[in-house]
């Protein structure tokens, strides 16, 4: 997550239906801006995102680009686990850069630095992340924390009225 801010930080809970139709909807948006001949997806997050985009859009070249930054509940500092190929860098503007979500923006600061003409699209976007990429689909508040489908497990939920986010 971003900064801490003093108001208590809103959930954001995705399910797996939302998330593949947000997903789509990226690809909607990506399907006229390309040819894009490769996708780089940014990992863990951008895995799932980019296996949609790249169904939608036919693209079969995807590479990775590993970087740990999160852990279940805050952010912490980049590490680069593993880079991108340079074959797939040299293909410049014909490569898109997804992601599950821009943040803070330092993740795709980092990756942009990385692969510089590519196309960057998240699926979500913070404020502070919003300017480092070229397309999102929906815009969340810095201090909501978004629980992705592939982090969560169906559990009992208190009533709003009983203190529940």
């Amino acid at each position: 997550m971003s900064e801490p801010s003093s108001s208590p930080p809103k959930d954001f809970p995705v399910s797996w239906d939302q998330f593949h139709r947000d997903a789509r909807a990226l690809a909607w948006r990506l399907n006229g801006m390309g040819p894009f001949e490769a996708i780089i997806a940014i990992t863990r997050g951008g895995l799932v995102a980019a296996a949609v985009v790249a169904r939608e859009l036919g693209i079969r070249l995807i590479d990775t680009a590993c970087i740990a930054s999160y852990d279940h509940q805050s952010q912490g500092s980049l590490s680069v686990l593993k880079e991108i190929a340079p074959d797939v860098i040299r293909r410049g503007k014909k490569v898109l850069i997804v992601d599950d979500l821009v943040d803070t923006g330092a993740t795709a600061k980092l990756v942009r630095a990385l692969c510089p003409e590519a196309h960057f699209a998240t699926v979500y976007a913070k404020p502070m992340g919003r300017p480092m990429v070229d397309t999102f689909i929906t815009e969340v508040s810095q201090d909501t924390w978004i629980h992705f489908p592939w982090d969560t497990a169906l559990s009992y939920a208190p009533p709003i009225r009983d203190g529940a986010a």
